[in-house]
């Protein structure tokens, strides 16, 4: 009779639960929908949403539509939408929005769209959305990530992360003359997902270890999620606490996530158990190891959608947003995934690209969207691609393509090798990719300058000739940027292509060949493999 009662009471407490929480997302959907509709003005081209479909900017051409809510295309996001036109549209929630027949449609079913006319440009646009809805925080990530090139040892030993061939990595890159930076030591290195000490069969000294590539002049990040592994130690101290997302049933146990290394248990930072918990780990691998940051991966939206609850009822993407916020209290770090932190001192990598000449042209347009939604400390993806099967096999290697890559990556604000140049490289076309990990430091001081003018201004660091050189016809332009207001670069993002035409605005720029030119004006150049093409304007 005990058991019994003790049974209803607990079904009738897990169904008072259920109805709270359906309540509650009910309220916050307030059962409204609000809609912004607007006729498109003549030539006017719009930036926004979601950074992998910078390829498809500028909008407003073509039939477009997508769904921020849990979905951010595995990369950046954020609710704003801008235009050449100096037009702008914020929502504090994910909407959904949609391009067709010259007119712009939004729906919010969370919050109530901001929209208006900041100016006459894409700038006027940008900098009345950045002050207003995600100001510059004043501070900048770690200045070494600037100043000279990023090294991750994921394409070199992926799973297989290891004391031993990590030290040789970071020996080999000095020993080729390329110049010390951040090392990332990737995923694999801990004793599990949750468990984040390193491995003792894989790494025997591991704080030894972190004193030589400090002594090799590197910083050294971990890389980290929020996943723990199921039927774990740490899993199940954590279950106690009810620091995971829970199954939206009557079992209220917690939810086990499918994602590309299994189905794990999933952190619920809307507890502060959790997020206290997941500090506590990172910075014991601070003080007792003296790493110096951590790349955070997998907080991904989409993880935290379907029949799942949470501590706090929030959005799959204010999840997203919870996890960035952690990475705030480490100056040295990286994220992949994020979703509405424009201005904040957080690095965005563009999401892993393949090993091919298509995903090549998806750096610059990526790099632009990153910064017009305020992401203004970029970095593009791994020099070649981060997708580690297609270096599996050598004879499919594309060297052209590596030293392409390397040289678009060079005059970005950060670049980052993983697959080995002298392992894969030629001599010539390894010192191609020398040459350009050496430009990135000779203009590190000018780029660092840049990140933090950018800290407070909140200004891209990368822009697009629309953003520089406004209603000049530029606005189409998905193969050359601006570095600041004065660097214009144009790499080569073709096979075989020795000849490339470059667009220059009005101005006299000298050329990285010591040649002048006077804008405006298009003209082809040579560029044989070893050129990057960059001109500065000196007036």
């Amino acid at each position: 009779m005990i058991n019994s009662i003790r049974i209803s009471y607990y079904v009738l407490n897990s169904i008072i639960i259920s109805l709270f929480f359906f309540a509650s997302l009910v309220a916050q959907t307030n059962e409204t929908e609000y809609i912004f509709k607007c006729q498109l003005e003549n030539q006017e081209a719009w930036w926004g949403g979601v950074v992998v479909d910078g390829p498809l900017m500028p909008f407003g051409k073509f039939e477009y539509t997508h769904n921020l809510y849990g979905d951010v295309k595995e990369n950046q996001g954020s609710p704003v939408l801008i235009s050449s036109s100096g037009n702008y549209v914020w929502c504090e929630e994910p909407f959904r929005f949609e391009f067709n027949n010259d007119s712009l449609k939004v729906f919010s079913s969370y919050d109530q769209i901001k929209s208006g006319r900041a100016g006459k440009s894409l700038k006027d646009a940008y900098l009345f959305v950045s002050k207003n809805y995600f100001p510059p925080k004043g501070k900048i990530p770690e200045a070494l990530l600037f100043t000279m090139p990023q090294y991750n040892t994921w394409i070199e030993l992926t799973y297989n992360q290891n004391e031993k061939d990590i030290l040789n990595y970071a020996q080999s890159i000095i020993d080729n003359g390329f110049p010390p930076g951040v090392i990332m030591i990737d995923d694999n290195w801990q004793e599990d997902y949750g468990a984040w000490e390193f491995k003792a069969e894989k790494f025997y000294n591991p704080k030894e270890m972190i004193n030589k590539l400090h002594e090799l002049g590197f910083k050294v990040m971990l890389w980290v999620c929020p996943f723990v592994s199921a039927d774990s130690p740490n899993y199940r101290l954590l279950e106690k606490e009810n620091a995971f997302l829970m199954e939206d049933n009557f079992e209220k146990k917690p939810a086990i996530i499918r994602w590309w290394n299994g189905a794990s248990a999933l952190l619920d930072f809307t507890n502060p158990i959790a997020e206290k918990w997941f500090k506590d780990q990172l910075k014991s691998l601070v003080e007792s190891y003296a790493i110096d940051g951590f790349k955070f991966d997998a907080g991904d939206p989409n993880f935290y959608t379907g029949k799942i609850i949470s501590n706090k009822i929030v959005t799959p993407n204010e999840h997203s947003e919870l996890f960035a916020k952690i990475g705030l209290e480490f100056p040295l770090n990286e994220y992949r995934a994020c979703w509405k932190m424009g201005g904040q001192p957080l690095v965005q990598r563009l999401r892993d690209k393949s090993h091919s000449w298509e995903d090549l042209k998806l750096l610059i347009p990526g790099i632009i969207a990153q910064g017009l939604m305020g992401y203004q400390f970029t970095c593009p993806d791994m020099i070649g691609g981060g997708e580690f099967g297609s270096f599996f096999n050598l004879t499919t290697i594309d060297e052209e393509l590596i030293v392409r890559s390397a040289q678009c990556s060079a005059l970005m604000p950060m670049m980052q090798f993983s697959v080995a140049p002298w392992r894969i490289l030629n001599k010539e076309n390894l010192k191609i990719c020398k040459d350009m990990a050496d430009l990135h430091k000779n203009v590190g001081d000018e780029i660092l300058k840049l990140a933090k003018e950018s800290a407070v201004s909140g200004e891209p660091i990368v822009r697009n000739m629309e953003y520089v050189f406004p209603h000049q016809g530029y606005s189409e332009i998905k193969d050359q940027f601006m570095l600041g207001n004065d660097i214009l670069v144009a790499p080569v993002l073709e096979k075989n292509t020795y000849i490339r035409e470059i667009i220059f605005p009005s101005g006299k720029w000298l050329g990285d060949d010591e040649s002048i030119v006077y804008g405006p004006c298009k003209i082809i150049v040579e560029v044989p493999i070893y050129r990057l093409p960059w001109y500065r304007r000196i007036y």
